[in-house]
């Protein structure tokens, strides 16, 4: 059987705050939101990283949760994640061959299940379309209190629209200073027409030196009166 041990999960005190705000977001929004799906406008926006973190955030909150890797197209977890046995992922699934039990993998964390892309398919789009992919989330929406999906970004093929259709709400991941006002608001309108409720857009990548208010204030702050303080020398 495979297993996956989750690598760079450690995460500076900004961070983990950060997450846990994004995490209490999630929770707000209803009890009816189970199936989340995280996209963004082009590659490389941290739109994996932010939605793994996410679940794994969940986790450690006391929830059941499933992380589902549904960039059938380009999976960057493989590449930095150790796993071992045989890689059966979505893909395999959703083309007959292979069941459930075989390709949701247990984590080192507890309460955080995986479920991996797998082989690239030549008809990703079709397979995230169909049946088995809308019965594989309800019968997931029964086992985990949240079901994570990472999906490909809206702005380069059309799956993350695909597979919100069958989700209860859809984040927007976006790379500050990446990607323009007019990109950002076209994608938004393709992720609309799966009529899948926008839960809300996660700003990545700020650079909290260049904010003067952010960088300063906010670090201060928190490291004063949150952070570990250094112990005052007696002389």
């Amino acid at each position: 059987m495979q297993e996956i041990v989750l690598r760079n999960l450690e995460k500076d005190y900004r961070s983990n705050e950060a997450y846990k705000t994004l995490r209490t977001n999630i929770e707000f929004s209803g009890s009816d939101k189970k199936t989340i799906v995280f996209t963004s406008c082009t590659p490389n926006e941290g739109k994996s990283t932010v939605s793994l973190s996410l679940a794994l955030s969940l986790a450690e909150g006391g929830k059941n949760v499933l992380f589902v890797d549904a960039d059938l197209r380009k999976s960057v977890m493989v590449g930095r994640h150790k796993i071992t046995g045989e890689i059966k992922g979505l893909s395999h699934f959703l083309s007959g061959q292979a069941e459930v039990k075989d390709v949701i993998v247990k984590t080192q964390k507890q309460g955080l299940f995986a479920a991996l892309a797998g082989v690239v398919p030549p008809n990703p789009a079709e397979l995230l379309g169909g049946q088995r992919f809308q019965s594989f989330l309800e019968s997931a929406k029964k086992v985990y209190d949240y079901v994570i999906i990472d999906a490909p970004p809206l702005g380069s093929v059309i799956d993350s629209a695909v597979i919100a259709k069958n989700c209860d709400g859809a984040v927007m991941v976006i790379s500050a200073n990446t990607i323009s006002y007019k990109f950002a608001r076209v994608t938004k309108e393709q992720l609309e027409k799966s009529d899948c409720p926008i839960l809300g857009v996660v700003l990545n990548k700020v650079n909290m030196k260049q904010n003067k208010y952010y960088g300063k204030y906010y670090g201060k702050y928190y490291g004063e009166y949150y952070g570990e303080k250094k112990p005052k020398i007696q002389k």
